[in-house]
């Protein structure tokens, strides 16, 4: 149990900016801004809890602050904010709750959910405040020393050539032979070189982590013994959570943090991180005060303007960070520049971003959060990525995010799920989005390469799972599976569950390399889920988002059906990787880049090797397509100039029962063509079969076939 003393020698008056704990060698100066705040108590802890306490009495700019001399790195501490105690009016002031540093770039201890950590007593909009004090039951923010820089080189992986692999620090090594016991699901974990030998021979150019901000588990989670496994709960946007950390949460973290980004980026490897900048730990009104709601609430959070005791909640997860107010824009920005120029990561991918772009209340693409992304010289120069919908009126903005900004295409996701389960209604949504999806991005100046396309993610089946069940299995979340999508677009291939028929099984193996072969071979950016390669499995959970157990972890003891998908995606990403034709700057036209050539850049066949025509696209029932690229049409330059030459390929997708024979185009497409890979035959050897333009091949039923052409 903590003790308190207030100190008659407060702070000397220090300097409003900048925000945070700043230690110059002699002390450190802390500031908080709180524009409705009466008074702020700084509170420091020693080693044994004993708390003491010093009034900031120096406000500017609505910014708290004060210089304490002879502290320094490791310091613990927090502030307890006074102010009014009326929720009708926004405002939720109480001194009884110790808060953690928005700014603060690591956190120490543990949140204990209990009474202490609520701010009021009865109901939230209309009660009073609860006396309880929080300290003993919650974080600690700590002081330390400021790194700068980097002493190593960033990858820079241009877009065309990028491929993404989202993965979770802690369930990608908690299952890894090779990583020691104490390393694994550790920020070292995942620098561990068994573990980057993985990524590298994969062939992965990008990973994407699931949140490493510091976050706080929901108390209805943590109540029901489980805890927010993926993360999206985030508390403190300058902190990596230190329950990634083998180093302890004194700052040890922090540095264990970059040390993996440079190993990472040794391997030529960049870092992506998936930043909630939406909302925040503290969820609706009735949840607990850890610190943004008890240090300004209106100032941080979006309130309803007839009652302000309620939130405004386009997030679903209670409240939405208020991204219109200056200070709040700031955090976020300065958290993202820290995150780029003191860890060293290359990207961002914004959950619910449409959140984020909400102005009064419809989601604005030239609201002031893009307006400042778009002009900061630092993270407009970082990949991008928009989660482009949230859950508010409107909020779904896939091929509205304006330029520098990449999205998840959720219309690509949908489009190739619904081709392999069967459930297409022609092949005209699926023509755009295998081309790069020009119909959502060219308009305003973006490239094919602003297309995240995914077919899975962290969120939803497994790629194993997609071919295994039709319906969600989330028993284990204990929500009486009524959590998670029911839209999950999948196909059990004739069997719910796992079985041991063979063809059921044959079939199911066949679809996977049939979907990542879609994905890798398609125009625009393929992001991977970590595991998908080696057909993991969450027995048919689609949100498993509270499960940190063998549910979610990788499993790397893998059967000869997983080493052999490992291999197939393998060689589908080496042939991405130095065949330029699948990797484009520039959208498709269908017509020659060379006015001498009787061949488009991009042609689509029927079975019968006819051209597609505007009938064919409608058909319902078609479900074979043929698409030939053109390796002589590139529009690509080198960064000299020079023209790109590739070879040509012909892509055959056949997703319906039953083997069918098709015609291939002759000249002057190709006079022959080498067969590269067959999904149905994933041993057959590249090169091995030669077939003469104009004659027939068959395809297996649920198939895709990739041939090179000869000219």
């Amino acid at each position: 149990m903590s003790t308190a003393t207030a100190d008659p020698n407060g702070p000397w008056p220090g300097s409003p900016f900048p925000l945070g704990a700043n230690w110059d060698g002699d002390g450190v100066n802390f500031t908080l801004w709180s524009p409705h705040a009466v008074g702020v108590d700084l509170c420091l802890f020693d080693e044994a809890g004993n708390e003491r306490r010093l009034m900031l009495s120096e406000s500017t700019y609505h910014v708290w602050h004060g210089y304490v001399p002879d502290i320094g790195p490791g310091q613990r501490y927090g502030f307890r904010v006074h102010g009014p105690w009326s929720p009708q009016a926004g405002h939720r002031f109480n001194p009884a709750k110790l808060l953690m540093d928005p700014y603060a770039r690591a956190y120490s201890g543990h949140v204990v959910n209990g009474p202490s950590l609520y701010g009021h007593n009865g109901d939230a909009s209309r009660g009073w405040p609860d006396g309880q004090d929080s300290a003993p039951d919650t974080l600690r923010s700590v002081v330390l020393a400021r790194t700068i820089g980097l002493s190593h080189t960033r990858p820079r992986v241009p877009w065309e050539d990028t491929v993404i692999y989202e993965l979770h620090v802690r369930g990608f090594t908690m299952r890894h032979p090779d990583v020691p016991d104490h390393l694994r699901g550790t920020y070292s974990g995942l620098a561990h070189p068994a573990v980057i030998d993985h990524l590298v021979k994969l062939g992965v150019t990008s990973v994407e982590l699931l949140p490493v901000h510091h976050m706080v588990p929901e108390p209805f989670i943590s109540g029901r013994g489980l805890t927010n496994y993926w993360g999206y709960n985030t508390l403190g946007y300058f902190a990596p959570d230190s329950r990634f950390s083998s180093r302890g949460d004194t700052g040890g973290q922090v540095e264990e943090f970059r040390d993996m980004v440079a190993a990472l980026h040794a391997a030529g490897i960049e870092v992506i991180l998936d930043v909630v900048y939406n909302h925040t730990a503290e969820g609706g009104a009735d949840g607990p005060t850890l610190s943004f709601r008890g240090i300004d609430n209106i100032g941080y959070y979006r309130v309803d303007s007839s009652d302000a005791s309620r939130y405004v909640d386009y997030t679903g997860c209670g409240n939405t960070l208020d991204a219109r107010q200056p200070a709040v824009l700031q955090m976020l920005m300065d958290s993202l520049r820290y995150w780029a120029l003191d860890m060293g990561v290359d990207g961002f991918r914004f959950d619910l971003a449409s959140a984020l772009a909400r102005s009064m209340h419809d989601v604005d693409q030239l609201s002031a959060f893009m307006a400042v992304i778009h002009q900061d010289p630092v993270v407009n120069q970082l990949k991008l990525i928009a989660e482009p919908w949230d859950v508010g009126a409107g909020g779904y903005q896939v091929g509205n995010f304006p330029p520098l900004w990449t999205e998840w295409n959720g219309r690509y996701r949908d489009a190739v799920r619904d081709l392999w389960r069967g459930g297409t209604s022609g092949l005209g949504e699926l023509g755009y989005r295998l081309s790069g999806s020009s119909d959502l991005y060219q308009d305003d100046g973006r490239r094919p390469f602003a297309s995240i396309n995914f077919i899975t993610a962290h969120d939803g089946f497994t790629m194993r799972d997609l071919f295994t069940y039709n319906h969600k299995h989330n028993e284990a979340n204990l929500e009486q599976n009524r959590d998670g999508t029911d839209d999950n677009r999948s196909w059990n291939c004739g069997v719910e569950g796992e079985t041991d028929d063979g063809a059921v099984i044959a079939l199911r193996n066949r679809q996977i390399r049939n979907a990542l072969a879609t994905l890798v071979l398609s125009a625009g950016v393929p992001m991977l889920t970590a595991g998908d390669e080696m057909r993991r499995t969450q027995g048919g959970n689609n949100n498993a988002y509270c499960q940190d157990n063998e549910v979610s972890w990788m499993d790397w003891k893998l059967d000869p059906e997983a080493e052999s998908l490992l291999g197939f995606t393998s060689r589908l990403l080496d042939l991405r990787a130095k065949a330029p034709v699948f990797r484009q700057r520039s959208f498709f036209v269908g017509a020659p880049a060379d006015l001498d050539s009787p061949v488009s850049d991009l042609s689509w066949f029927r079975p019968d090797g006819g051209l597609m025509s505007p009938d064919d696209w409608n058909r319902h029932d078609a479900r074979t397509l043929g698409m030939f690229l053109d390796g002589e049409q590139i529009r690509n330059r080198t960064l000299r100039g020079e023209r790109i030459v590739d070879d040509s390929y012909l892509l055959w997708i056949h997703a319906a029962d039953g083997d069918l024979e098709v015609r291939l185009p002759g000249p002057p497409w190709a006079r022959c063509y080498q067969v590269v890979f067959d999904t149905a035959r994933p041993d057959l050897p590249d090169g091995s079969e030669t077939l003469d333009g104009g004659t027939a091949r068959p395809l297996s039923a649920w198939s895709t076939v990739l041939l090179r052409a000869v000219r």
